[in-house]
């Protein structure tokens, strides 16, 4: 009888058929779940994936582009220009993104007022919405970044979000750590129009209604500190 050759993927990290290890082993490496991050909004070209993510190099955005291709997350396309796209399993990961920022905001370390991308804000938005007090209502925000505009639209308790023209009851235009203070810190609008971090245009009943739906978690305390 002839015996059959196993081969191991050479991405293999552990030797572990745990769906969370080979979960790690596909996004784990660093920069490779930010990439991913970056592309759940649609197509980005590579010069766009290096400006939402400053601190990494050219080489190295490379290589997690390649990987993520290997393993199926994303796609390359040469027309009409070169940028990439996740695939529609690549998008399911955003589940997985968000309940692991969820769990992490619970971090006393997580620091809210770091650099975070226009990505990396919507992205908090959909992750941080109260669903059921979201119940019932309709807005449509826009968001105009230096680099970037979106609009969500929120009804039902769910909470589209598109690359688009900003329109809506209400927009901003402002950088996404100025939004996150707005939106998480619940800075004034007021205050941040007159200090020229923003400009607000529409209904501004709408936006409060709409910046009252999102708050970070509670801080988890850690046994030390509880001791």
């Amino acid at each position: 009888m002839k015996s059959e050759k196993i081969t191991k993927s050479p991405a293999r990290w552990y030797d572990d058929a745990c769906g969370t290890a080979l979960g790690l082993e596909l996004l784990g490496e660093r920069w490779a779940m930010l990439v991913v991050r970056e592309l759940m909004f649609g197509p980005r070209r590579f010069s766009e994936l290096r400006a939402g993510l400053p601190g990494i190099s050219a080489n190295v955005l490379t290589q997690r582009l390649d990987g993520l291709a290997r393993a199926g997350v994303l796609v390359r396309h040469d027309a009409p220009s070169r940028c990439y796209e996740l695939t529609p399993w690549g998008y399911e990961a955003e589940e997985a993104i968000q309940a692991l920022g969820r769990w992490a905001a619970r971090s006393p370390d997580h620091d809210p007022t770091r650099p975070l991308s226009a990505a990396s804000m919507m992205l908090s938005l959909r992750t941080m919405l109260d669903r059921d007090r979201a119940v019932g209502l309709s807005l449509t925000i826009g968001f105009r970044f230096p680099r970037d505009s979106f609009v969500a639209r929120l009804a039902d308790g769910a909470l589209p979000v598109v690359r688009a023209s900003a329109a809506g009851d209400a927009v901003f235009a402002t950088t996404p750590g100025v939004m996150a203070a707005v939106i998480y810190a619940k800075r004034p609008i007021a205050e941040a129009e007159a200090a020229g971090d923003l400009a607000f245009a529409g209904n501004r009943a709408a936006a409060a209604a709409f910046i009252d739906l999102f708050h970070l978690p509670a801080k988890a305390v850690s046994p030390i500190a509880a001791g």
